[in-house]
C-alpha cells in the first residue's frame, strides 16, 4: 500500500526522464525510459497527508515487533516523507538510521517531521536502490515498507540491497496485497475501482499485488531463513478509529486518488468509479466490515559459502 502520495519507484537511476503517481508512505518515481515502476498515488499534499494517516493506523499492526539494538546501523530504503521513518526511529532510539529515497521534496518533508519529533538518530539523503553510495556490507539490517509494489524489477532491488547487508544482518520488507480486500457489503463498482488502481501499477511497472510475493521474492534475492507474516486490518463498526483512519483515510482515499488516471486512460467513466467509491464509503456504516492483509517478511543475509556447503552436505545424505 502506497502512503498517500502520488509517487514512482525509487530505484531507477537518477537523471533520466520520471513522473510521479501510490498505499504506503513513499513518494516515488518512475523512470519514463525503463518504466521500472511507479508512484501512482503520487506526491501531492493530500497524498502525504493520506500517508500519515496511514502510517499512524497501521504502527502497532506493521512496527511492534521491529526493534533494532543499540548501535546498530541501518538503512531504510524508500523512506518517502518519513512516514515509516519515525515510529521506527522512536521505537530503536539507540540505533541509527540512513533513510534514502529518490525525491527530494519527499526528503525535505521527511526532515522537517524529524526534527519536529525530536529524532537525532536519523539522516536523510537522496540516493537510488540500484545505486546507492555504500560500500558493500555498509549496515546491520535493511528496512523497507511499500517499495516493492512500485518496482518492475523487484528481486535485482532486494539482491542490490542484499550486498549491503553485513553477513548475519537482515532484511524487513513489508507489503499490501489488493487482492486481499474484502468488504460488506460486497459491491462490483467497488471492485473496479480498486482493479483500477491495480491496473495503473501494473501499466507503470509495479504490482499492487505483490505481498502475496514477498516470500519468494526475497528467497530468489538470496536471503536465508526468510520468515513472512500476514498482519491482518480488520474493521467493523465497533472499531471506529479503523473505520476513519483505514477504510476513509487510507484504502479509499488510495482508491479515490487514481479516479484522473482512471478516467483519462479509459479504464473508467466517471459515473462507474465514482460509484464505486461510493460503495467503499458504505462499507464504514453500522453494519459494513472491511478488511485487508499486509505481509511482513524478515530474512537473513548468511555466509554464502557457510550455506553451499551446508546445502550439499543435506544432499549428499
Amino acid at each position: 500500500m502506497c502512503d498517500g502520495r502520488e509517487r514512482w519507484s525509487a530505484v531507477e537511476p537518477i537523471g533520466r526522464p520520471t513522473t510521479t503517481t501510490t498505499l504506503g508512505g513513499v513518494a516515488r518515481l518512475v523512470d519514463l525510459g525503463v518504466m521500472s515502476g511507479a508512484y501512482v498515488h503520487g506526491y501531492r499534499a493530500v497524498e502525504s497527508e493520506r500517508l500519515r494517516d496511514q502510517a499512524g493506523t497501521l504502527v502497532d499492526l506493521l512496527h511492534s515487533d521491529t526493534e533494532y539494538p543499540a548501535g546498530a546501523t541501518v538503512l531504510e530504503a524508500g523512506c518517502g516523507v518519513g512516514a515509516q521513518t519515525i515510529p521506527l526511529a522512536v521505537r530503536s532510539p539507540g540505533a541509527r538510521f540512513t533513510s534514502i529515497d529518490v525525491s527530494e521534496s519527499s526528503l525535505t518533508e521527511a526532515r522537517v517531521r524529524a526534527r519536529a519529533a525530536g529524532l537525532s538518530n536519523v539522516g536523510f539523503q537522496q540516493g537510488d536502490i540500484f545505486d546507492l553510495p555504500f560500500e558493500p556490507e555498509s549496515f546491520d539490517h535493511v528496512f523497507l515498507c511499500f517499495v516493492l509494489e512500485h518496482l518492475s524489477r523487484p528481486v535485482e532491488a532486494l539482491t542490490a540491497l542484499r550486498t549491503l547487508i553485513k553477513v548475519g544482518g537482515t532484511i524487513t520488507v513489508i507489503e499490501g496485497d489488493h487482492g486481499s480486500a474484502l468488504f460488506h457489503p460486497d459491491d462490483p463498482a467497488a471492485r473496479a475501482a480498486i482493479q483500477c488502481q491495480v491496473e495503473l501499477q501494473a501499466r507503470s511497472g509495479g504490482d499492487a499485488l505483490v505481498g502475496r510475493q514477498v516470500y519468494p521474492l526475497m528467497v530468489r534475492a538470496g536471503f536465508e531463513s526468510v520468515r513472512v507474516s500476514p498482519r491482518v486490518v480488520y474493521v467493523d463498526a465497533s472499531r471506529r478509529d479503523l473505520v476513519d483512519g483505514f477504510i476513509r483515510k487510507t484504502f479509499t482515499a488510495m482508491i479515490a486518488g487514481v479516479r484522473e488516471a482512471a478516467l483519462t486512460t479509459g479504464l473508467a467513466d466517471a459515473s462507474g468509479f465514482d460509484a464505486g467509491i461510493q460503495a467503499l464509503h458504505r462499507t464504514t456504516e453500522h453494519d459494513g466490515v472491511f478488511t485487508y492483509t499486509f505481509f511482513k517478511g524478515v530474512g537473513t543475509r548468511e555466509d554464502a559459502t557457510k550455506v553451499s556447503a551446508a546445502r550439499g552436505a543435506h544432499v549428499s545424505q
